[in-house]
Parts: structure tokens; sequence; C-alpha cells
């Protein structure tokens, strides 16, 4: 199979949840987005010089590339890993920049006006900032310790509270009464033991009982 064969082959997927096309490279900040969703999550590739409708516009300029440096290294936090391979096909370049999913998660995508900055997650062709759960679920698969579940009252209530009508994380704090750095807590270990799940629905994370 040639370069052309390949990136065609790439093309015909579209977007998904690893793979998302960049026409022009213009901001290493918004860059950094794609990036951090995709370390976060399951890995993928950019198709940097690809138009939404998949066809070949090319890379213009060194300072693309460079940008494309810049996000995985300057406005990533921890920097993250990426890997760029260049072909030439139809008289274009096009840069297919490699994203493996992280085990430092989170990373975080910083901007100029915000160090701290925003982790993000990949979800179909979207890139959507993570929620609290998403971060306390990270930090406890990051314990050395490992996280314990104990089913105490307060885990009842929230499971109860949960039931089946998948409310998000502010129905479940309103609902509960319960602190809500405690309900993160609590949902990250049960999404941890698989008890419970969520869903990206309407814009929002809807957590539901497995």
């Amino acid at each position: 199979m040639d370069d052309r064969q390949y990136l065609l082959r790439l093309i015909k997927e579209g977007e998904h949840q690893q793979q998302d096309f960049k026409y022009r490279v213009t901001d290493a900040e918004k860059l950094a987005r794609s990036v951090s969703a995709f370390a976060n999550t399951d890995g993928g590739r950019l198709l940097i010089g690809v138009r939404d409708d998949g066809h070949l516009s090319g890379v213009r300029s060194e300072e693309e590339i460079y940008m494309m440096h810049k996000a995985a290294w300057r406005y990533c936090r921890p920097e993250a890993s990426i890997t760029f391979d260049t072909y030439r096909v139809e008289g274009r370049t096009i840069v297919v920049a490699t994203i493996p999913p992280s085990d430092k998660r989170p990373i975080y995508a910083k901007t100029d006006k915000d160090e701290k900055g925003r982790a993000y997650i990949r979800i179909a062709d979207e890139n959507i900032v993570a929620s609290p759960v998403h971060l306390a679920l990270w930090r406890e698969a990051q314990r050395e310790d490992g996280a314990i579940m104990t089913y105490t009252e307060t885990v009842s209530q929230l499971l109860s509270i949960i039931g089946d009508d998948r409310p998000t994380l502010n129905q479940i704090v309103r609902r509960s009464r319960i602190p809500r750095h405690k309900v993160i807590t609590l949902l990250a270990r049960l999404i941890h033991f698989h008890v419970v799940a969520w869903e990206y629905s309407e814009k929002q994370f809807r957590f539901f009982q497995l």
C-alpha cells in the first residue's frame, strides 16, 4: 500500500473517536485540546492538511509543523507524547500526528492566560471538557494503595438516588445533600468497580447503575 492509498483509507473512515481532520493549524492552544482529548481517552491521530470533507489541502508552511510540536510540548501539562509522519500526496504535504493514550492522565491543555488549563476527553468526533468525576477517577487509578469500595449507608443512598433516570452530577448532589466533593469521590469509585457507569447525552454526563 503506497502513501496515497494509506491516506485515502484513513480519510474514508471520516472523523471519529480516534481520528480528527485539521485543515490548517493556526492556533497551538486550540490544537492542544485535541492532543489532550486523545491522550486522555483511547489515543488517536490528527490528519493535518485535510479538510472536514476529506479533501486534501496540504500543510502550507513550516510554521504549522512548529505549532503541532508546540501544542504537545508547550500547551499540554504534563507533556504529551506525540509522533509525526509526513506524506507527500498529489503534490501536497499531509502530516499525521499520532497521540497514544497517556499513562499520566489527566493531560491538561493550557493557555497563555490559564497555566492550569483543562483536561479533555474524546467522545465520538468531539473534544469534551472532562468532568470532575473523570479527574477523580484518574486520581483513583494512580493510587499506589488501590481504591477501596465499602458499601456504607452513604453509598446506598447514592445508588438509590441514581436509580433509573440517569441523573447528572448536579442533580445527584442536590437530591442527596451530600457534599459535592464526596459525591465526586464516591461516583469515581463506583465507576472504578463497575457498579455505576455514565453516558454523555445532551451535552451532559449522566450516571446509571450497571
